[in-house]
């Protein structure tokens, strides 16, 4: 039964190429392409490698006379073919629950934050999507909701000129079209559940701005003038105090304030991003080096699909036996 007690092991450690890969991708994939290739990517290495510690937890569940009874299985079959320590099934056992603890408590809460987004977004003044508040402070975010609203402060108005302006709001505009917020949740998920994912989660917010900014571009006509535009409220922004209690923040959509610009979507990247050539639309980079974060994530997610359920098969025989 060495395959039961390796490879859960080997789905567990297959996230860590793919999230070396993370932030390769994010650069040479083209943005769109780039978000749900990501994302899709951490929701399944997530999910797999909770089903590996779930397996490994399993293994040392069936050893127990009261597990045993209630499955009608031997359990001196069950201790002589299974490999799994109780030291490994308790570990795993303790894994999974913080796992499922930390990933139901990021869930609360990006719901938490999506209604209060949608309350905030109902009860702004006006029937236009674009709401202008009074505020010195430079700021300009996308509130999600029955109608989506793109708050704009008087001093981010001030900050940028007529074109700055009209890309700000195309770039805006591409978050709520595109509901960008739900792919920032779901690879913040997915990381809650596996801390390993974190990068891809850090790159995904950084592609879903990228995102947006060639949206802009497109909207606009002029590349330059978006990545004027985004160094300009970088700028603006700079000595701007944090909103993080936002529920644009707790979404994950920063819009123009200093948080997006510093972290989520460096400036010196995304201004660099738009004044380059555009990248090819499409799931594939050219083919070049630039395939190899490409092929070492497929192989992450594929190597830890093919571990997980050869390891769940080989649990299904061990319970068979033990049936017997």
């Amino acid at each position: 039964m060495t395959v039961l007690h390796l490879l859960p092991y080997l789905a567990l450690l297959f996230p860590v190429p793919a999230a070396l890969a993370a932030r390769p991708l994010a650069a040479r994939l083209d943005p769109r392409a780039a978000t749900w290739l990501l994302t899709a990517c951490a929701l399944a290495l997530a999910s797999l490698s909770s089903a590996a510690l779930g397996i490994l937890a399993g293994a040392g569940l069936i050893r127990l006379s009261l597990a045993a009874w209630a499955g009608h299985w031997s359990g001196a079959a069950v201790r002589a073919g299974d490999p799994v320590t109780w030291t490994e099934a308790a570990t795993a056992g303790l894994l999974l629950a913080v796992a499922g603890y930390a990933a139901g408590r990021m869930l609360w809460r990006r719901t938490r934050a999506l209604v209060s987004a949608g309350t905030e977004a109902a009860c702004l003044p006006g029937l236009d999507q674009v709401v202008v508040v009074e505020d010195p402070e430079p700021d300009a975010y996308a509130l999600p909701g029955l109608p989506g609203r793109i708050v704009v402060s008087t001093g981010m108005l001030q900050a940028l000129d007529e074109n700055d302006r009209e890309a700000m709001l195309a770039h805006e505009r591409a978050h709520l079209s595109g509901h960008h917020y739900a792919f920032v949740a779901a690879t913040h998920l997915a990381a809650a559940a596996n801390p390993l994912l974190r990068p891809m989660a850090e790159a995904v917010a950084y592609t879903v701005e990228r995102w947006a900014d060639e949206n802009a571009a497109s909207a606009c006509g002029d590349r330059r003038q978006v990545a004027r535009a985004v160094g300009k409220a970088a700028l603006a922004t700079r000595h701007t105090p944090s909103r993080r209690h936002l529920p644009a923040a707790a979404l994950g959509l920063l819009g123009w304030r200093r948080d997006a610009l510093a972290t989520a979507g460096p400036v010196p990247r995304r201004v660099a991003a738009l004044l380059a050539p555009p990248l090819p639309s499409g799931p594939l980079p050219a083919l070049d080096w630039s395939l190899v974060p490409l092929a070492a994530t497929a192989f992450a997610v594929a190597a830890s699909g093919l571990c997980a359920f050869a390891a769940a098969h080989d649990f299904h025989l061990l319970l068979k036996i033990a049936g017997a």
